[in-house]
């Protein structure tokens, strides 16, 4: 078998081969996308290709499926921490991610199919075109301030925005707002079509729509969880998908002393920007979640609340898809 380190960078690769049964060793430096898919064709046996997690490489994950090669996905992180030396460069990093898989130390991480690939780019989509129209909406408020103008949330019914779109202003002002305005009705339009293909994707699996029976928790969050988690086996506790969520405290303890800081962030700022919103929709629904929430904002913040019931909504998640419950099974 031939074993290959790759760095990966987005014009080219730095390799690291290594053949198990001859003992021969090689690098090579492949140019993308047409030397370093001339190489890969040109292969034959079996091959197995190691990489670091975070390149955009769905290209290259491709062709080496067309090949019927073998791909190992590695935690970037723990790659580095296994070279204590200062220096780096990319024929150093190919040679210790080679050296890791021929060692049994390569830590590999799962992956997801090209299928539930393509549909987190539809969650995506989605995610940052509703961002945008918060962005314009936000603009729209200041404009409105400036003209004294004090509507709040009122602003976005159908009066308030009639009443914007009357407003008298100077003409670069009226230019501005006439062009936010269309943008708004634009990004609606299109975020409501998103949102038929996220319903559609999500009531087609059947682990999405148990999830939907929770309280708080629509397509969006559903699809999200069951895509980000995949195969939910592979997590031993509840605690590991909070970690993996980066839903936990940092920690700095040592002697007698522990120190707790604010939660990792070492996981999808995607999925736990849902899990929060999600969550404080839950509240509204849920008695448990509710009390929780109340007595945490009161002791701490309501900042703090809200974390906690997206960590406990996580957990319930969890074991939701792991013993295939609904959310009337799991009470």
């Amino acid at each position: 078998m031939l074993i290959i380190g790759c760095d990966f960078h987005s014009g080219f690769q730095q390799i690291a081969i290594f053949d198990n049964l001859t003992g021969e060793f090689q690098e090579r430096k492949l140019l993308h996308p047409g030397e370093a898919a001339e190489f890969y064709r040109s292969l034959s046996g079996p091959v197995r290709v190691g990489m670091e997690a975070g390149a955009p490489c769905q290209w290259f994950r491709r062709l080496l499926g067309e090949c019927g090669h073998e791909l190992w996905v590695g935690d970037a992180a723990r790659i580095r921490a296994a070279e204590p030396r200062k220096q780096k460069t990319d024929r150093r990093d190919a040679e210790l991610i080679l050296k890791l898989m021929v060692e049994e130390r390569f830590p590999r991480i799962w992956l997801p199919s090209e299928a539930e690939r393509d549909v987190r780019q539809l969650l995506m989509d989605r995610h940052h075109r509703m961002r945008r129209r918060t962005q314009v909406k936000n603009q729209l408020q200041a404009l409105a301030l400036n003209q004294g103008m004090q509507k709040g949330r009122k602003l976005w019914s159908a009066a308030g925005m009639q009443q914007l779109r009357e407003l008298p202003m100077m003409e670069h002002a009226a230019r501005r707002r006439d062009e936010l305005l269309r943008t708004v009705v634009e990004l609606d339009s299109q975020i409501a079509e998103l949102d038929v293909l996220v319903r559609h994707q999500a009531e087609g699996r059947e682990d999405a729509r148990r999830l939907m029976t929770h309280p708080g928790v629509g397509p969006q969050t559903a699809l999200g969880m069951v895509l980000t988690l995949g195969e939910v086996g592979r997590f031993e506790s509840a605690k590991k998908v909070a970690s993996y969520l980066g839903l936990i405290p940092g920690e700095y303890s040592s002697g007698n002393k522990q120190r707790l800081g604010h939660i990792s962030k070492q996981g999808s700022s995607f999925m736990r920007f849902l899990l929060v919103e999600a969550g404080q929709t839950a509240v509204r629904g849920d008695e448990r979640l509710r009390r929780a929430y109340a007595r945490l904002a009161a002791k701490k913040s309501r900042a703090v609340a809200k974390v906690m019931v997206a960590r406990r909504l996580a957990v319930r998640l969890y074991w939701m898809l792991r013993n295939e419950w609904t959310y009337a099974e799991l009470y």
